[in-house]
């Protein structure tokens, strides 16, 4: 919808349309690449998938006498709207919800004795430490369930690209069709909580201009459920008003005009043989919401500057604060999923590859008050138990470990030799999807909670009730009232919520 609304703001040309992408060939082959050579790979298997996406027919609920005979039956919902907090790049969960021993930084220390760079502090909740530098939160979690068990797969080549894709749409790549969002399947499944909004808003990530964009365009997307289920992208808060406005000047009739001439221009689209029906119909339709909205008075909700000062000023800690404020006024005002993110760009932000514990501190006062006062200001305005808000990350980190302990020999003999030499290297920096943290917030979670536990000494795998992908998404569904079995017809087969349909709630995280 974003692209849509720029244009109908702007004299430019049609742009091809682009949907997603998927890959033809087994994990295995990856895995055993290079990792330079694999995301190669990866992107260009990726590319294949455009034009089978555009020729995907209308998904319909697949039937329940061609599966198991049973009818999936929907649970009642916990939550009407979902806020998911994204700290892209891979947020170490021994820096910040699930605290180890503290070392703190001496040339010459060895790199296998480091768990975490910073000191734990007390929260609202007896017994429940978290990372120093997160102040804010740790007065909040007592609002808070804390899953420090989740797990994601072993894909061979721990990319960002591939667990990004995985986390976002369950799915591992590759798949023959197009996976939505699970922020699609929300807007798809649920529809829109007031008509005028977007369902589906993606706030603070960057599509064009930074790195492994085409990547990033994979899982950002409705997938085979049609443009009109996909992202309003905002990559800049403080601009999301002018996203909504026509021109300035414009009078309604030019602008009612130029709407009339971009949908026709739209319906003679020149790559029309590249599009279904039901595609073709889905862009049209998400056109004629962009027309709503920018007609309606909750286009106002995109705009911060109509917050009071004072309130601005406790989430401005920069663009992933003012997107925090921008989330709490679009779900007042009727959206159904909001992810907003602290961006993925490689090697920056949480990609802590190097310099990891000075960037973490930084991004600690980047995340900590604003998160905290989203979840203050939704209770305030009593809508923190119907609103379900989700803190996650691709995967963790750890000082030695690429991956799976164990994985490589190199890997073990670099943790017996390995010493601090620089304070550049003080922190935690290679990607580990043996034990990650996921903080949930309301949306009939429970209260001063906490579930699973990682090892306290390396390697820091979770050892007690671990949490998969596909049952942490059963999870986030079932709070918003769809079924983890629910499945849509797709090239005459079910493509489910979950993979498969076997995601399983975790009903302990139930209040």
């Amino acid at each position: 919808m974003s692209v849509i609304l720029s244009r109908m703001r702007h004299r430019r040309p049609l742009e091809s349309v682009q949907i997603s992408w998927y890959q033809s060939q087994v994990n295995d082959e990856l895995s055993s690449l290079p990792e330079s050579e694999a995301r190669r790979k990866f992107l260009k298997q990726l590319s294949a998938a455009t034009t089978a996406a555009l020729m995907t027919g209308a998904p319909k609920v697949f039937g329940a006498s061609e599966t198991s005979g049973d009818a999936v039956v929907n649970p009642e919902p916990t939550a009407d709207a979902c806020i998911l907090i994204w700290l892209a790049g891979g947020m170490a969960a021994p820096e910040t919800f699930d605290p180890k021993r503290y070392l703190p930084f001496e040339k010459g220390l060895a790199v296998d004795k480091i768990l975490s760079t910073f000191p734990s502090i007390d929260t609202a909740v007896d017994g429940l430490k978290i990372s120093e530098g997160m102040e804010n939160i740790a007065q909040v979690m007592d609002r808070a369930t804390l899953v420090r068990s989740h797990v994601q797969a072993d894909l061979g080549s721990i990319l960002h690209s591939r667990h990004q894709y995985h986390w976002h749409t369950g799915y591992v790549p590759p798949i023959t069709v197009a996976a939505p969002h699970l922020g699609a399947w929300m807007a798809k499944t649920l529809g829109p909580r007031n008509p005028v909004m977007p369902p589906f808003i993606n706030i603070g990530q960057r599509i064009e201009g930074v790195g492994e964009q085409e990547e990033l365009k994979a899982f950002t997307t409705a997938g085979f459920f049609g443009s009109e289920f996909g992202p309003f992208n905002l990559p800049f808060p403080e601009d999301a008003v002018q996203s909504v406005r026509p021109p300035e000047g414009m009078e309604p009739g030019r602008f009612a005009n130029r709407f009339r001439a971009y949908r026709k221009l739209i319906d003679k689209n020149p790559h029309r043989e590249f599009l279904s029906d039901y595609q073709q119909e889905s862009m049209l339709r998400s056109l004629d919401n962009a027309h709503l909205l920018l007609e309606s008075k909750d286009k106002d909700a995109f705009d911060l500057e109509l917050e009071p000062k004072e309130v601005r000023e406790k989430y401005d800690t920069g663009r992933f604060g003012r997107g925090c404020l921008l989330a709490r006024r679009l779900v007042e005002s009727g959206a159904r999923f909001i992810e907003v993110t602290t961006e993925y760009v490689p090697f920056v932000h949480w990609d802590t590859h190097e310099n990891g514990h000075e960037t973490v501190k930084r991004l600690k006062t980047e995340i900590d008050r604003p998160i905290a006062q989203l979840i203050l200001d939704l209770e305030e305005r009593g809508m923190l138990d119907r609103t379900l808000v989700v803190i996650a990350s691709e995967f963790s980190r750890d000082m030695m470990i690429e991956g799976v302990p164990g994985s490589t020999a190199r890997d073990q003999s670099r943790a017996k030799t390995d010493t601090l030499q620089e304070s550049k290297h003080y922190g935690l920096h290679r990607h580990f999807t043996g034990g990650t943290s996921v903080a949930m917030f309301g949306g009939g979670m429970k209260k001063g909670f906490v579930y699973g536990k990682t090892a306290d000494e390396r390697p820091l795998v979770a050892e007690e009730n671990p949490v998969s992908i596909s049952d942490l998404h059963a999870t986030i569904y079932t709070a918003m009232g769809i079924s983890p079995k629910l499945a849509y017809d797709i090239e005459k087969r079910p493509f489910y919520a979950t993979v498969d349909g076997k995601g399983q709630a975790v009903k302990e995280l139930f209040a």
